[in-house]
């Protein structure tokens, strides 16, 4: 009996070409441009998922240390601070509170001014 294999290369294809939608001209057409960006994107979307935790902390770090400036601190000088004064809050929370919630951010960095040096 012969083995037609029509089947899984039909749907290998059509599982790639799926993936390739909304892409533009050959690159969503042609067989062999599909599978290269297709990969080229599937690389670049594991690679920037973990990018993007990166960059989330790096906007955190630089919000934070907008916002102790005017109080005559460096971020450093705070974190640290905040580290012997015991208080756990991580640096999404005080970015979002120096930005929406002054008033909180500033007892946040009162309590800190108490526990530097």
């Amino acid at each position: 009996m012969r083995i037609k294999r029509g089947v899984a290369s039909r749907n290998r294809r059509r599982r790639l070409l799926k993936l390739a939608k909304g892409y533009w001209g050959r690159r969503r057409t042609n067989l062999r441009r599909v599978k290269e960006t297709v990969l080229r994107a599937l690389a670049y979307s594991y690679r920037d998922r973990r990018q993007r935790k990166r960059d989330f902390r790096r906007l955190w770090v630089v919000r934070i240390n907008a916002g102790v400036r005017p109080y005559g601190l460096s971020y450093s000088a705070f974190m640290g601070a905040l580290k012997k004064a015991g208080v756990d809050i991580d640096r999404k929370n005080l970015a979002d509170m120096a930005v929406r919630d002054p008033e909180g951010f500033k007892s946040v960095v009162d309590a800190a001014k108490a526990n530097l040096h």
